[in-house]
């Protein structure tokens, strides 16, 4: 059995931030960023108030999937410096108080790893999944060795064999979860995890992490496997975390993890929360994605219900086990500007986001509003469908103003994705000689979650108020409320606090005082909340 244990003390009060490290900040002018940007720009991290940074995959690879097809689990891509230099990166983080955590692809290699390179010659390397016959799906092998393989995402990324759950007389390549192949899988991942964990990083996100054994009805194969590696870990490495991409939290926390993302896909149930909460229909989402309205928008047609629903449903299923992280975005999902929604528009979320009691992630440049830049080119390999290009979300840090956002000396084609060419784009410089600007709001509710723990994950949560504006008390001293369509709205504090302002529906009149606010009050009995808007009051 799997310790109950939610995680490392740290884990409840982080502020998550993730890096794609391509095109965050590039140190020696080849136009790829680095580590050694990144170790430049820690203070900005710092600064800001994060402590938990999520590095996207930065070990050695060919870059058909931006890094997600691995070589080799225990170097460090060249683009970005050598292995020492993240060991560098991590030491230097640490020194701020910012931990770091690595993406582990559990689920495939690359298929030039020397793994795949040595099994597609011999029929007796059982570390993939080989069939002798023909089978929808599979790749045909590229070595000696007869027969097809089945890849796990690209056809470029192999699936690491974990063995599957149910057997079939047809099918008698399928091979169970204790054969050879996948016994040696799970150690080398547990081999994997020890080697960095040493090293100084502070854990891992997990890529796929619902993927890894095939055939495998409610993912409870998938499940004993993650709870084994959990049960080490706890042992051998108790402050070290386990993050998932998974989308369905109740699942992955049940899993052995300690934390999981609400996600834009994984169907219409594990999707809907993130799209409900703030899809605006642009970006990377399919056509198969499609909805008309959601409650982060200007017009003010969605539903916070959906989300809220979904929420409650989680959180009770991973209560006192495990966390729920809310991200504003990541690398394969639209930033919260794109499409209609802007930068000055993004207040309302990021007060939402940092109240709410979820693990807060934010995706770098989300903190200044930098834009889902759309029409770029397939970029290794970016392009997932006609309206699916993940490129939009994975374009240069904007640092200062200039043609090169900062980001790098390079000439500009050189860069790996182009820097938003809007005159008018967001930059870290700028925003922070101005104290009314988003980085500036961003670092304010960081800070104040920091300070009023009755904002993070352990106050509890009661909505007052599901419509326009949003409100709800968190610990049963703190009310929010956030309105994030373009026209204003009011509730009487009559309707919304009468358990927790004795005697207000006899006009009693008892403190509301403002922690941070932006276009909402308190005056007359009524919480009146301008478009755009968001407070943050603490109850007298």
């Amino acid at each position: 059995m799997t310790s109950t244990r939610p995680g490392p003390d740290w884990l409840a009060d982080a502020v998550l931030y993730q890096i794609y490290p391509q095109t965050f900040a590039d140190s020696d002018g080849d136009g790829i960023g680095d580590f050694a940007g990144i170790a430049e720009h820690l203070d900005h991290l710092a600064w800001l108030g994060v402590d938990t940074v999520w590095l996207n995959p930065c070990f050695a690879s060919p870059f058909r999937d931006a890094g997600y097809d691995i070589t080799d689990y225990f170097a460090a891509a060249p683009r970005y410096g050598s292995t020492e230099g993240l060991v560098a990166l991590v030491e230097a983080a640490r020194r701020r108080g910012i931990r770091i955590l690595l993406d582990l692809v559990a689920g495939h290699t690359s298929d030039r790893h020397p793994w795949f390179l040595a099994a597609a010659q011999d029929p007796s390397d059982h570390r993939y999944i080989w069939s002798e016959q023909r089978v929808d799906g599979f790749v045909a092998s590229p070595g000696s060795r007869p027969g097809w393989y089945r890849p796990n995402f690209f056809d470029c990324q192999p699936a690491l064999n974990f063995g599957y759950a149910r057997s079939s007389p047809e099918e008698p390549w399928r091979q169970p979860v204790d054969a050879e192949g996948p016994r040696a899988n799970r150690a080398a991942l547990r081999d994997i995890m020890a080697h960095w964990l040493g090293l100084g990083v502070a854990g891992f996100r997990v890529d796929m992490a619902y993927s890894l054994v095939k055939d495998d009805p409610g993912k409870a194969e998938t499940g004993k496997l993650w709870t084994g590696l959990r049960d080490w870990l706890d042992r051998a490495h108790p402050d070290a975390a386990l993050f998932a991409e998974w989308g369905e939290p109740a699942a992955a926390v049940a899993a052995g993890f300690h934390a999981d993302f609400f996600l834009h896909f994984g169907g219409e149930d594990h999707g809907l929360p993130l799209r409900s909460l703030w899809n605006n229909n642009g970006g990377t989402v399919e056509e198969s994605w499609h909805q008309e309205a959601c409650y982060f928008e200007a017009e003010g047609r969605g539903s916070a219900q959906p989300f809220l629903d979904a929420w409650r449903s989680a959180a009770e299923l991973t209560e006192g086990s495990g966390h729920i992280v809310l991200p504003t975005a990541n690398h394969d999902f639209s930033r919260l500007a794109a499409g209609p929604r802007t930068q000055e528009q993004l207040a309302p979320a990021f007060a939402f986001l940092l109240t709410w009691p979820t693990l807060p992630a934010v995706y770098y440049g989300d903190e200044i509003g930098m834009r889902y830049l759309p029409g770029l080119p397939d970029t290794e390999g970016s392009v997932l469908g006609p309206r699916f290009n993940r490129a939009g979300s994975r374009t240069p840090m904007q640092w200062t103003p200039g043609p090169s956002a900062g980001f790098s000396t390079a000439p500009a084609e050189r860069f790996y994705l182009p820097v938003d060419p809007d005159p008018r784009r967001p930059d870290v410089l700028s925003q922070r000689a101005d104290p009314t600007s988003l980085l500036h709001t961003v670092r304010r509710l960081i800070a104040l979650r920091r300070s009023h723990p009755g904002l993070g994950t352990a106050g509890g949560v009661e909505v007052r108020h599901s419509g326009y504006p949003l409100v709800y008390t968190r610990a049963g001293r703190y009310l929010v409320a956030v309105n994030p369509r373009r026209e204003p709205g009011a509730v009487r504090l009559a309707d919304l606090l009468p358990d927790l302002i004795p005697g207000v529906r006899q006009g009693v009149r008892r403190e509301v005082r403002p922690l941070d606010a932006q276009g909402v009050r308190v005056a007359d009995g009524e919480l009146r909340a301008d478009g755009f808007s968001y407070g943050v009051f603490e109850l007298g």
